[in-house]
């Protein structure tokens, strides 16, 4: 069992994004792409007010034909922001993502906050482990030592 805490040590790039709540949302689009990220933090100063992701961008801009450059980041954040300690297992995240159906989980410990945790790095994880623990077993059924 992995913690976030690991997670978050391991990612290539651990920084997290942020943008204003009266950013345009193709400003917002701009950063996801040039970090190669699904999504933001929305902060007001040093208050986190949101989240905005891709997916906020194409139900919310995309299929309701409105414009990136003229729809402010305010008008499609998500408000409210569920957030997990480093402390919570891989396991518990996938729980929370499966049933409130997200893909980025913000990680924070004593108010601050310490990186967001995708979808992707737990599936990733967790296939890493999985292959790990293949690699045992086979070693054990072949008598090989790795």
């Amino acid at each position: 069992m992995k913690y976030v805490a690991n997670i978050l040590k391991s990612k290539a790039d651990p920084g997290v994004y942020a943008i204003a709540p009266t950013a345009s949302m193709f400003d917002a689009l701009q950063l996801m792409a040039e970090k190669n990220i699904g999504s933001l933090i929305v902060k007001d100063g040093e208050a986190i007010v949101g989240i905005v992701t891709e997916r906020d961008y194409a139900r919310k801009i995309v299929l309701l034909g409105r414009t990136s450059p003229q729809t402010r980041v305010r008008e499609v954040m998500s408000s409210s922001v569920m957030f997990v300690s480093p402390h919570h297992t891989t396991e518990q995240c996938m729980a929370l993502m499966t049933e409130n159906r997200l893909r980025h989980l913000p990680v924070m410990e004593d108010g601050k906050l310490l990186g967001i945790v995708s979808i992707g790095d737990l599936v990733k994880d967790i296939i890493s482990e999985q292959q790990f623990i293949i690699e045992q077993l086979e070693h054990y059924i072949t008598g090989e030592r790795p």
